[in-house]
């Protein structure tokens, strides 16, 4: 049996590759004008990838603590596009719409508890 697929769906190849390039740059212009959190986030993955390449940590130390901070940044798109797709199904208030929206608060929450302590290990063994 085929499953059905949906008329959105893009091809292969190239055009498939410039397709999501495009679909990621939109994403990435819509969170940035529509998510204060992601603002704020974007913020501190900046200024944090800017510290982190400056001090003097190994090549590894580096990368986590920049990497969490990607993780950080990846965990509060999904929690948009949970957000938006809860909004787009009903603005009623429900239970699970409110599930949906406070566990994917919740996956932020965890995301930058492990982007703190990942730091905190760092700047620690760095300084004492």
């Amino acid at each position: 049996m085929v499953e059905p697929v949906s008329q959105f769906k893009s091809k292969s190849g190239f055009k498939r590759i410039v397709g999501a390039f495009g679909y990621s740059l939109a994403g990435f212009r819509s969170a940035w004008a529509s998510e204060a959190a992601f603002r704020q986030e974007m913020l501190l993955m900046v200024v944090g990838t800017v510290s982190a390449l400056s001090m003097h940590i190994s090549a590894f130390e580096k990368f986590m603590l920049i990497g969490v901070l990607v993780l950080m940044l990846i965990v509060e798109l999904l929690n948009s596009a949970i957000e938006a797709v809860v909004d787009r199904i009903s603005l009623d208030q429900h239970p699970l719409s409110k599930n949906a929206k406070d566990f994917g608060s919740a996956a932020v929450a965890l995301s930058i508890l492990l982007a703190a302590t990942a730091w905190g290990v760092v700047l620690f063994n760095r300084f004492y």
